[in-house]
């Protein structure tokens, strides 16, 4: 038996040529979102790294003339700034009414725990011996390896004294400008217990501020 032929269809089948065109566009969209995300995440990180940085550049344009206005909890603040500006982790500010003798705590940037008494003092006021005892008593009372006691205006004889022989970094009005323009904090203990002036220079900052 001769089984009939089943007829052709005259019409071609269309061809798929729409679902190609819609896998590339597909495609192309995925690409240019991705390429999209990644530029605004680069953009925001440009602008985080270059806010930091000026930060960190308003903190030191600072003038001393600017310190001797600040209240004790912005100074306090501004410390704590110029740590965070060097490297130093974990920074806060701790200082209030019975704060045990600590007014920034934090570690160094080799890892080390420092605790720091700050002292936004007249420049014609000095640092008195009882004060660095007491900075020094704080240091035990949390246990920090490093010591450090900043201030606005000059340590007296036996307070600086004191400072150095118990290991206490002593940074003093014209260190803390040598810090405030740029000069990094660990950069500070190689002229602990130096520069607070010769004669002269001690005049020169009688005459100045009485």
């Amino acid at each position: 038996m001769i089984t009939p032929a089943i007829p052709r269809s005259s019409h071609p089948r269309p061809a798929l040529t729409g679902q190609p065109l819609v896998g590339t566009l597909a495609i192309g969209a995925v690409t240019a979102g991705g390429w999209w995300l990644w530029k605004t995440d680069r953009l925001l990180r440009t602008r985080d790294r270059t806010w930091r940085h000026q930060d960190a550049v308003n903190t030191g344009h600072r003038t001393l003339t600017e310190v001797d206005a600040m209240d004790g909890p912005d100074f306090e603040e501004f410390v704590a700034d110029l740590c965070r500006r060097d490297g130093c982790t974990d920074v806060r500010r701790v200082g209030r009414s019975h704060d045990d003798g600590a007014d920034v705590r934090g570690r160094l940037p080799d890892g080390r725990t420092m605790v720091i008494q700050c002292k936004r003092y007249n420049p014609k006021r000095k640092i008195s011996n009882s004060e660095v005892c007491n900075l020094l008593g704080s240091q035990v009372h949390f246990g920090a390896d490093v010591a450090i006691f900043v201030t606005s205006t000059y340590f007296s004889g036996p307070a600086e004294r004191c400072a150095v022989q118990n290991g206490v970094m002593a940074v003093h009005r014209d260190h803390l400008g040598l810090w405030n323009n740029g000069a990094a904090l660990s950069s500070l203990a190689s002229v602990n217990g130096s520069g607070q002036g010769d004669r002269q220079h001690r005049a020169r900052r009688k005459k100045t501020y009485g």
